[in-house]
Formats: structure tokens, C-alpha cells, sequence
């Protein structure tokens, strides 16, 4: 196994903030991977950086009326912010509307354009006339031909997984114009897929089936029996990399094709700040590289980055490529498009200091070989429960006692007590489950530990053998101190706020994983702790109810046909409504009201009576205005005074997009006064 780790994270779109599905598919586990190689004294280059040029940021841009730059700019910065702010441990974050990118990509392109790799085809794309552009593949959607899904994409359906070419689509249409799109004939460079099907084949199907998850290696060995094609790496968009040939005008890099070059020019860039040689980690074979992505991306990264890195003669061959599923929420599929997720950086608001606890429930949760699920209430199960009762509970009875029975002053104790060996056992577990990217193993391994501390406590009780045996006491939290040790330094991959916290705590310093996976004493007789202090804290009801009814607002939300709507107010029963006297009936005098300058008071006929109503309309209307007009009144409200005048009934309005009033008025202007309506 190499030394050197070249691990990649998938490339973040900007043009929104990233949610639990990208966390809980890609950067955490991503993150635990990186941190816990660099404890075992590895290489590491753990590298990301955001997507800017794929459709849909140009998308968002149309949506918002700004430019795909403004879009990258905005949402760079706030990816970029919850990965720290979270945690994550990029060497570098950058983004594909570099300098560097640009030169990077353009490079490769250009290399593989000398060796004769690429074909020259004319072909017809969709064209969209209205808008005067050719459409990619995103900006066409239909009926997915396998599925039925009607929001189908040219390259992708959502629902059914499959990867299309937008000619396969039944009724598609532009996104930009809603019109049907004509084809039109336009020149593109191809890279023939099909000439590397041994190559792939040789690689994946007979070099990785052991080695690769069932999902992976299931998903590459169907694209190959089904047979490659030539696929485009260019398009004809106005927002991208140039493609860098002297006829490629109006012509850009296929995102897919400078997105993952994103890894080598990123790595370049880390590489200069720290004097590294970058092609160490990617054109040497003692170098493992390792992409973390989601399910939606392996065709990519185990079909298409190969393909091109294989042409291009230089570069090694990814080692492993852990591909996670997708993470539903409250047992509905995220989606950017209903606001049903829940983003990074609103949790960070919400929850202040507590990113190891997302971090801990969704590793908990990761989708790793199939979908799952994220719930409020597990995680605040998992937090009160888990984090808070086993894992917190130990730290701070054995930093308590310590402080209570020995001035903070580890004890004397036995370094050959058998129970140090669990210490050792977990550490080699831990380590064994990451080795195979299996994070949810390695995360019960960490907790089981805590619970065997907590175990061994409550056996051994030192609060009650201090009195009568205090070698056994001290024995007891001498194991202890050892294993809240071990805690803290195992626990650093998956919570290194709280790993930060607790070696602090302890006082010692972080060391190197190959020690605890042998070492039985990480704390020595003599050593002083600092003052116990809680590592995590209980979520109370409230505030996980009110997460909840954020996502029930979004819901109702989702629902309206009018997103302006408020929402709907408390249900009444029939018998409430019957109770409502609804009228027509006729202002017939209009007057301000004294020192009010929202109010006016009118004189209103209601085919019952003639009655006064001050109503709230001075800043939409003039008293002329409403003299005359008929309208709609609540006969039988109970009078009410306002300013001093009696008002006696509410007349029925509604409020325009601007803001202004407008009266809800009978269809025929010639209705009787006192027509009742219902």
C-alpha cells in the first residue's frame, strides 16, 4: 500500500450551498478518510473546489437576472465557508474559473487534440431558436424514455437514474423558451469511449471486483456491457473554458471535461504554496488516488476521467472510487428545487458549536452501499442518547473523579490490567473498517469503546471502593484515564472539535494512530488533567420541533399554486361558517379620519341598514375613488371602536403584488344591496 494519498472530494456546484446529501454522500466521509491517513503518518493531498461552469449555474443566473460569474462568486465563498466552518480538512478548495484551471484543462485538452485522440463529427443538436442558442444538455428536459418522469434532463432522469443523450428524450423542450427545440447542424470533438473498452474492462471488471463496492463495480460493469460511444467534450455554450483550437469559436470545454481536471490544477496550486512536486501524487505509481463522489457520478470518474487520463498517457489510474447513495430527509428525497434539505450553513447558525453532532449522525447514517435516511429525531436521539449518554457520560465521570479524589493527578495503576487491551482492539478496528471506506463500522467501533468504559466504571464503582479500597479505586480511573485518552485520539477523524476539546481537556497532545493501535498506557501516573468540562449537550424538544415545522412550512410552501399566498388560517367547521353574514352593498360617503392616515371612514348601504365601517384602505384609495363602489361586507361582525368611531362591520379586500388594496366586488355591478353571499 503506497504512502502517498491523493484524495479527491467531488466538485461542489456553485450556484446554491451544499446540504446533509452532499455531506453525508461525499465530505465527511471524505474528511474522516483524509484525517485518519495523516494519522497514520501518510502523504496527503485531500483536494476540492467548486464546479463553476457547469448549466446549472448558468441556470440560476437566468433564474436570478445576474451574470454566471455573480452566481460563482456568491456561492464559492459560502461552500467554501460551511466546509471550514464544518470542519472539513481540505489542503486546498479552489475553483474551475482559475487562472490555473483554465491553463490546466486546456493543456490536457490540447495534448490529447496532438496525439489524434479526438474525432471531428457534425452533428444536429437541439437549437433554440427564440433564444438564439444551441441548448446543452440541461437545458432541455422531456419524457425519460426507461421511466416516464416528464422533467427528465438531455444528459440524466433524476427519478430512474439513467444517463440519456437529449436526442433520447420524448417531447423535450428548451428551458430557456419553453418552445420545442429544432436540430441544427454544428461541429464538436469527441472522445470514442469505445476504442477504451478493454483498457476499462482489463482495469475495473477483472482488476477490481474484489476490491470496489458492489454498487460501483454493479454500475461500471453495466455501462460496459451495454457497450461505449464517442462522447462530445465540447459544447457550444457561452460560459465555460474556451476549447483552446483556433476553428472553436463560440466553443467551450464539456464540463464534465474540465470539472475533474479541476483535481490535477487544484493539486497544482496546493503544490506550489508547500513546495511539492504535484505530479508526485499524479503521475506516480506509488501514489493512491482515491475519489470520494456520489452514485450520480461514477459513470464519470470510473468511465470518462479514466478514458481521458488514459489518452492523454501521463497519469495513474484511480486506486478506489467509494461511491455513497443519496440521503433522503424525513423520508422524502432531498431536492434543491423544493428547498427540502437541510443546508449546511443554516445548521451552523442554528446550532452553534455543535458540528460534530451532524458530523456523528450522518456518518451514523451514511448511505453507503444503499439509500438512507435522515430524521430530526434521531439525530436528536443519537445526540441525547448516544453522544451525550455513553460517549460524554464516561469522559466526565473519570475527569470528575480524578479531580474529586486526586486533585486532577492521574493515579497509580496497573499497565498490564487486561482491560487495556480493548484500547488496542478498538484501535485496529476502527482502522480496519476505514481502510475499506466502511464508516458506519468504524463509528460503532469508536462508540464501542465508550461503552465498554462506561462498563467498566459502573463494574468497578470507584466511588464506593475510594473508602474502603482505594487501590481499586485508583486502578479503576487509572483504566479510565487511558481509555478517555484513546477516546480523544480516535475520535479526532470523525469529531475533531470535540477530539480537539478533550485532548485539551486531558492535557496531552495528538499523537501518531500506530500508538494507540499498540501502546496499552497513552497517560502516564503523575500526568495532571485540566478541569472536566461537558463535552456535548443535550437538544432539548423545542428545538428539534422547530426544525421540524421548518420543513413542514417548506412543505405547505411547496404545495401552494401562489408562493406569494400566505398559508391557510385555523380550520372552522360548518357550523362556524353558516354563522358568516356576508353581503353586497354600496359605499355611498367617503371621509378621512382625524390624525389617521391609513383610515377612512364610510358610510355604507347594505340593503339592511345604512351603517358606518372605518376601514384601513386611505393609502390605496382617495375617498372619490370609493364613492359609489360596490362591495363586499361582513354584516354581523361585532361593532368595534376605532379612533373613537363605532365601526360596525369589515369590508372584504385583498392585497395586489405592490402591495395596494383591492376591493373583492360582485361580477355584475348591478347586484341589489343586501344580496347575501354563500
Amino acid at each position: 500500500m503506497s504512502n502517498r494519498k491523493m484524495i479527491t472530494a467531488a466538485l461542489p456546484y456553485a450556484n446554491g450551498p451544499v446540504h446533509i446529501g452532499h455531506l453525508a454522500g461525499v465530505y465527511i466521509p471524505a474528511d474522516v478518510y483524509a484525517r485518519f491517513q495523516r494519522r497514520l503518518g501518510k502523504d496527503v493531498a485531500f483536494i476540492c473546489g467548486s464546479d463553476e461552469h457547469g448549466i446549472p449555474i448558468t441556470i440560476r443566473a437566468k433564474k436570478e437576472g445576474v451574470t454566471p460569474q455573480d452566481i460563482v462568486d456568491k456561492y464559492h465563498e459560502v461552500i467554501k465557508k460551511s466546509f471550514s466552518d464544518l470542519g472539513i480538512s481540505f489542503d486546498e478548495y479552489s475553483r474551475t474559473t482559475s487562472k490555473n484551471h483554465y491553463e490546466t484543462s486546456q493543456d490536457f485538452f490540447k495534448v490529447l487534440h496532438e496525439k489524434g485522440k479526438f474525432t471531428e463529427e457534425v452533428s444536429e443538436q437541439y437549437f433554440d431558436e427564440q433564444a438564439g442558442e444551441f441548448l446543452a444538455d440541461r437545458y432541455i428536459v422531456g419524457t425519460c424514455p426507461n421511466c416516464g418522469n416528464e422533467n427528465a434532463y438531455g444528459d440524466q432522469c433524476e427519478k430512474c437514474g439513467s444517463t440519456l443523450s437529449p436526442s433520447e428524450l420524448i417531447n423535450p423542450k428548451s428551458m430557456l423558451s419553453g418552445n420545442i427545440p429544432i436540430l441544427k447542424e454544428t461541429k464538436n470533438w469527441y472522445l470514442p469511449l469505445n476504442d477504451y473498452e478493454d483498457f476499462l474492462n482489463e482495469w475495473i471488471i477483472e482488476g477490481h471486483k474484489d476490491d470496489w463496492k458492489p454498487n460501483v463495480y454493479g454500475q461500471v460493469k453495466s455501462w460496459l456491457n451495454d457497450g461505449l460511444k464517442p462522447r462530445a467534450m465540447t459544447r457550444d455554450l457561452n460560459w465555460g473554458v474556451p476549447v483552446p483550437l483556433p476553428d472553436a469559436e463560440g466553443k467551450v470545454l464539456y464540463v464534465w471535461f474540465d470539472a475533474p481536471i479541476g483535481y490535477i490544477s487544484f493539486t497544482k496550486e496546493w503544490a506550489e504554496k508547500n513546495g511539492k512536486n504535484w505530479k508526485d501524487y499524479w503521475q506516480n505509481e506509488n501514489s493512491d488516488l482515491v475519489h470520494f463522489i456520489g452514485k450520480d457520478n461514477i459513470v464519470f470518474h470510473c468511465i470518462i476521467f479514466p478514458a481521458m487520463m488514459k489518452a492523454h498517457g501521463d497519469y495513474i489510474m484511480p486506486k478506489n472510487v467509494p461511491a455513497f447513495e443519496f440521503l433522503n430527509l424525513e423520508n422524502d428525497k432531498i431536492s434543491t428545487s423544493r428547498n427540502w434539505a437541510v443546508w449546511a450553513h443554516e445548521y451552523i447558525e442554528d446550532f452553534p458549536g455543535q458540528q460534530d453532532v451532524l458530523r456523528y449522525a450522518l456518518l451514523s447514517s451514511a448511505p453507503e452501499t444503499k439509500d438512507n435516511n435522515f430524521t430530526w429525531k434521531d439525530f436528536q436521539t443519537k445526540n441525547n442518547s448516544e453522544l451525550v449518554g455513553i460517549f460524554g457520560n464516561f469522559i466526565n465521570r473519570v475527569a470528575v473523579l480524578i479531580h474529586k479524589y486526586y486533585d486532577g493527578i492521574i493515579p497509580q495503576g496497573d499497565v498490564n490490567a487486561p482491560e487495556l487491551k480493548e484500547i488496542n482492539k478498538s484501535a485496529k478496528e476502527i482502522s480496519g473498517f476505514l481502510e475499506n471506506y466502511e464508516f458506519r463500522n468504524s463509528l460503532t467501533a469508536l462508540m464501542n469503546l465508550a461503552r465498554f468504559g462506561n462498563q467498566y466504571l459502573q463494574t468497578e464503582e470507584p466511588w464506593k471502593t475510594i473508602k474502603d479500597n482505594p487501590e481499586k479505586a485508583a486502578q479503576s480511573l487509572f483504566v479510565g484515564a487511558q481509555i478517555a485518552v484513546a477516546l480523544a485520539q480516535l475520535c479526532e477523524p470523525f469529531m475533531p472539535f470535540s477530539s480537539e476539546k478533550l485532548l485539551n481537556m486531558l492535557n496531552v497532545n495528538k499523537t501518531d494512530w500506530s500508538t494507540i493501535e499498540t501502546k496499552s498506557v497513552l497517560i502516564e501516573t503523575g500526568h495532571k488533567i485540566n478541569e472536566a468540562s461537558l463535552l456535548f449537550s443535550k437538544i432539548e424538544d423545542d428545538v428539534i420541533e422547530a426544525q421540524i415545522q421548518k420543513l413542514e412550512n417548506t412543505k405547505q410552501n411547496n404545495k401552494k399554486t401562489n408562493p406569494n399566498a400566505n398559508p391557510m388560517k385555523e380550520e372552522i367547521t360548518f357550523d362556524d361558517f353558516t354563522k358568516i353574514d356576508l353581503r353586497t352593498a354600496t359605499i355611498v360617503e367617503a371621509e378621512k379620519v382625524e390624525k389617521a392616515d391609513k383610515l377612512l371612514k364610510l358610510t355604507v348601504d347594505t340593503g339592511v341598514d345604512v351603517r358606518t365601517v372605518v376601514s384601513g384602505i386611505a393609502e390605496s384609495f382617495t375617498p372619490e375613488e370609493v364613492v359609489g363602489k360596490q362591495v363586499m361586507i361582513l354584516l354581523n361582525l361585532a361593532p368595534r371602536k376605532i379612533r373613537g368611531i363605532e365601526s360596525q362591520g369589515m369590508l372584504l379586500l385583498t392585497t395586489k403584488p405592490d402591495g395596494k388594496l383591492s376591493f373583492v366586488t360582485p361580477d355584475d355591478n348591478n347586484v341589489e344591496n343586501g344580496i347575501e353571499i354563500g
